[in-house]
């Protein structure tokens, strides 16, 4: 129920001993239950792709024959496959000796698309040959998206992959 009372309090500014209380709910909470790492981040890359109109690609296939296992840096080429209902794409990440990433990718059909990488740092654009192979070289480890724009029915369409971590 609200008072006159409770609606000029509401609209009080806080002083030191708010602060305080709030202080100690937020150490307390940083302690027992810490918001976990990179949650944020995920957060606000996702929100940056909210305003996009786009058809969303769903991971069909995911390498992991060399997870856990020991070997040169070549061994950790991972290869992801993502559908939706207008392309196919394919991207194989390899690590480099100075802790970039190249992307190597394929997408059908390819004549034409406009391929965004979406980084945290912001994006990186190329586009994909007639045979649809695209390449983004010294890309930052993290997470990342990719957006495929194509011409469809005189209009572009767009097409996200799911968040990958480079």
């Amino acid at each position: 129920m609200n008072t006159p009372d409770a609606e000029r309090e509401a609209e009080a500014v806080l002083d030191e001993t708010d602060l305080a209380i709030l202080g100690s709910i937020r150490d307390y909470y940083d302690e027992h239950d810490p918001v976990p790492v990179g949650l944020v981040d995920r957060i606000q890359f996702d929100l940056t792709l909210d305003a996009l109109e786009a058809e969303v690609a769903t991971l069909t296939r995911l390498d992991l024959s060399t997870a856990g296992a020991r070997g040169t840096a070549t061994e950790d080429v991972r290869t992801v496959t993502f559908t939706s209902q207008s392309l196919t794409t394919m991207v194989t990440l390899t690590p480099q000796p100075d802790d970039t990433v190249r992307v190597d990718g394929w997408a059908t059909p390819g004549a034409g698309i406009r391929v965004e990488v979406l980084l945290s740092s912001g994006p990186r654009e190329t586009h994909a040959d007639e045979d649809g192979r695209f390449v983004f070289d010294g890309l930052p480890a993290g997470l990342a998206k990719f957006a495929l724009h194509q011409l469809r029915d005189g209009a572009e369409s767009t097409v996200l992959s799911p968040t990958l971590e480079l």
